[in-house]
């Protein structure tokens, strides 16, 4: 497939670019929001095509697809802008920033007849993969609980608009979603309440939370404790899983990166599991691309991305009101 990327990011430089020509697709155009850094960007990655106009770019018929990775709020509007153009859209997260626009955003992919994606990579991670893998083969027995630790030092060359600008989300629409979006993957359940608190004032000029605490319980009865933040140094990223006949402990592997270890404890002993890591990426668009082949769905659908927005939302709430907070049931 030919790919349009709108948004010239780190993480489409660093990441989807390489993940999209190791599965055999090309980038053929990019478009942002300022003409130099396009320019810049298509010279770095040889790309042909570089602009500022997105509906121009949409309008040459050899785009296949749209890899989306703007700031937060503009992805509904570009998403609509290349779903009504006919072109699948790879999202990045949050898909959207209300539940009406990511909802008329599944409706157009629907009408349209496009495949729709979220970028939720750590779906991906061979590691977490592992974990449902186990807790599917009762090898831990029922999930009672998960402490699930996200906390990074978010580096200066990504702050900008995610600590400067309130509708952006703060640490809560970049990574609190994600933990949901894993979560609900590991324990193929639905968060039914959140509750949940913030701190700001390191790094954020405009008290946008950098740091969040909070439970989650899902309808299946497992409560979860998660601690997410973009001011922690010198931290290891970690999941504990811990159910009625045994624990699993996840190390590091909450990361773009392939890595990460797992250890399980239970009647018989403590092993380590054998993990064999792998390109969360490469693997999230192979999937996409599958998908458009009508050969299996994204890793994370659409629905999987209205999901975490929808308790993401839920978790904002939470931290104003200081107060749990019902999540939409997604029905």
């Amino acid at each position: 497939m030919n790919w349009l990327l709108v948004g010239a990011s780190n993480v489409a430089h660093e990441w989807i670019v390489p993940a999209i020509r190791a599965i055999g697709d090309e980038v053929i155009s990019i478009v942002s929001g300022h003409l130099e850094r396009a320019q810049d960007f298509a010279h770095r990655h040889d790309i042909s095509n570089f602009s500022t106009d997105l509906n121009q770019a949409l309008s040459h018929e050899e785009i296949d697809a749209v890899y989306i990775s703007s700031t937060n709020s503009l992805h509904f509007e570009q998403a609509i802008a290349a779903l009504k153009a006919k072109k699948h859209v790879m999202c990045e997260k949050p898909m959207a920033l209300s539940i009406t626009d990511a909802k008329e955003m599944i409706f157009q992919a629907e009408v349209n007849q496009v495949v729709l994606g979220v970028n939720y990579h750590l779906r991906n991670s061979a590691v977490i993969k592992k974990m449902r893998e186990l807790i599917v083969s009762d090898a831990i027995g029922d999930v009672l609980t998960i402490r699930f630790c996200h906390a990074v030092s978010l580096p200066e060359k990504l702050q900008s608009w995610r600590i400067n600008t309130p509708a952006e989300g703060g640490v809560v629409l970049d990574i609190t979603v994600h933990d949901i979006d894993t979560l609900r993957f590991l324990l193929d359940d639905e968060p039914i309440s959140v509750s949940a608190m913030a701190q700001t004032g390191l790094i954020s000029p405009n008290n946008i939370p950098e740091t969040v605490m909070g439970t989650i319980a899902f309808a299946k009865g497992t409560l979860v404790s998660f601690y997410d933040s973009f001011t922690v140094q010198y931290f290891q990223t970690s999941i504990d899983v811990i159910g009625t006949k045994g624990t699993l402990l996840a190390r590091n592997t909450l990361t773009q990166h392939a890595v990460g270890e797992l250890q399980l404890n239970n009647i018989h002993g403590t092993q380590t599991i054998d993990i064999k890591n792998e390109n969360l990426y490469v693997s999230s668009l192979q999937k996409f691309k599958n998908a458009t082949q009508n050969r299996g769905q994204p890793a994370a659908t659409a629905y999987d991305g209205l999901r975490s927005l929808e308790v993401s939302l839920a978790i904002q709430q939470a931290i104003i009101n200081k107060t749990n907070v019902l999540a939409v049931t997604g029905e």
